[in-house]
């Protein structure tokens, strides 16, 4: 017991300091190590089988409607880069400079590609002639570089990996239709396999992507009552097309612009992951996105066939869900704790006393609950059972979520909730930038969307008290 104790005390409590809980979890997890390069993060094997996981799902999705996989340069060239200036002014301060190739300086500086806008601008403006080329559906899989002076692993790295979804069209409905077909794929996503909700809005104008006509984003809430910004899917209008003359030639023989769109979701993603769903025991990992989703643990592994039993009963189950089992010498308690650690949604316990019983103990990650289950119907009840888990992961987020939405209708009211409740904060908003930023000034909360599902709660701006335009959810985010 003493080793099992002290296993669960590596972790700082969330309540005593989120922020090393979160490193904690990342790292006694095996998640992420830290790299000799400052700000950058080595993702170690069980880390990597998430996001292949979540690479896996989103691949499959992005294929069943049309989008092919492609890969452009690691490298910009600053001449490409200085092509769109909101764009290149957007970036500015986190874009890392190649100056040197060996021990030559280069004649033209190299951005190392914080995202690949101007490159997939840069090959469209040759690659499409007619309107028999659009739409032009690409994806790619890839890592950015941003140079950020703060990091926390998965949050914020210098490195990251993504996917970059980039697409052309003919007319500015087709790519509107494109950006809110992405939006809801990511929506889904984070919903039915991370067991996240989300809020699905419009970014205002401060906070859209740099050169976008418009950004759409979801926006999830962690258990600390700050926002993360899960995925963003962008208009890009023809602002780029004109910049880099992408044009096509339409059915009437006319040229034309095309309408572009970008969208992604980065490795971020499993930082929201750990904080909407871990605990003060470590990482809670929904089932349809866990590595391991079962792991055997055998109980008096000496006595004679019970490991012959466990292996048994692994071959059965992996005909149904990703099973795991350890046949290490390391002692039962110890291997609750690691797994319990690592967040795997279900242990499976089976010693001699199970076996003449003709049963396993089953061992709910979220609720601790153990259920003994008959051997004869097992596949049936871990389908059940991991179904449930599922269900419950985002059923609790949700209900946080709502317990930590607050409504302001006056600063004084958004300030107290800010300090009382931390969380999302609906308020009324006229539209202004001088309100916007007088609320971060004030509060170091921004804006993080506009919902689509709009509410009137108040007839005027939570800030200047003018005619309210819109509702605004509001918090302090990461």
């Amino acid at each position: 017991m003493a080793k099992e104790k002290k296993f669960v005390e590596e972790i700082t409590a969330m309540e005593e300091d989120f922020a090393q809980w979160y490193t904690d979890v990342v790292k006694k997890a095996d998640l992420v190590d830290y790299s000799t390069v400052r700000g950058c993060m080595i993702i170690r094997p069980y880390g990597y089988a998430l996001w292949e996981n979540i690479q896996k799902v989103l691949d499959k999705k992005f294929k069943e409607t049309g989008h092919q996989n492609v890969y452009m340069p690691l490298f910009i060239p600053e001449s490409l880069l200085q092509k769109e200036k909101d764009h290149i002014e957007g970036f500015a301060p986190e874009v890392a400079w190649v100056t040197h190739g060996g021990n030559e300086e280069l004649h033209e500086r190299l951005v190392v590609r914080p995202t690949s806008e101007v490159l997939f601008c840069d090959y469209y403006s040759k690659a499409i002639q007619s309107y028999r080329d659009l739409p032009m559906l690409y994806n790619q899989w890839a890592n950015v570089v941003r140079w950020e002076k703060t990091t926390r692993p998965f949050l914020r790295t210098l490195e990251f990996l993504w996917q970059e979804g980039h697409t052309a069209h003919a007319t500015d409905e087709e790519a509107k239709e494109e950006v809110v077909r992405m939006l809801n794929i990511y929506a889904d996503f984070c919903e039915n396999y991370l067991a996240i909700p989300v809020v699905k809005g419009q970014k205002t104008d401060k906070e859209k992507f740099a050169g976008a006509k418009f950004t759409y984003t979801i926006e999830s809430l962690m258990h600390d009552g700050k926002a993360l910004q899960s995925a963003t899917s962008h208009h890009l209008g023809t602002g780029f097309a004109e910049q880099f003359n992408i044009q096509y030639l339409d059915q009437n023989g006319q040229w034309q612009y095309v309408h572009q769109t970008s969208w992604g979701i980065s490795t971020r993603i499993i930082g929201g992951l750990i904080m909407v769903h871990g605990d003060n025991r470590g990482l809670v990992l929904p089932p349809k996105i866990a590595p391991t989703q079962v792991m055997i643990v055998p109980i008096a592994i000496h006595k004679e066939g019970v490991l012959d039993y466990a292996l048994d009963l692994k071959a059965r189950l992996e005909k149904v869900a990703r099973v795991g089992i350890d046949t290490s010498d390391k002692t039962p308690g110890w291997k609750f704790n690691e797994y319990e650690m690592k967040g795997i949604p279900v242990r499976l316990e089976v010693g001699p006393k199970d076996i003449e019983k003709g049963q396993v103990v089953l061992v709910r990650r979220d609720t601790n609950e153990k259920i003994f289950v008959s051997v004869d119907n097992l596949e049936e009840k871990l389908i059940e059972l991991l179904d449930d888990i599922q269900k419950n992961l985002y059923n609790k987020a949700l209900k946080h979520r709502e317990e930590k939405t607050s409504v302001a209708t006056n600063m004084v009211e958004f300030k107290r909730a800010l300090e009382e409740n931390p969380g999302f904060i609906k308020a009324m908003w006229c539209g202004s930038l001088a309100c916007e930023e007088k609320i971060k000034e004030e509060t170091s909360a921004t804006s993080r969307c506009i919902p689509f599902e709009q509410e009137h709660i108040h007839d005027h701006c939570v800030v200047c008290g003018e005619k309210a335009k819109h509702l605004v959810y509001w918090a302090k985010a990461y």
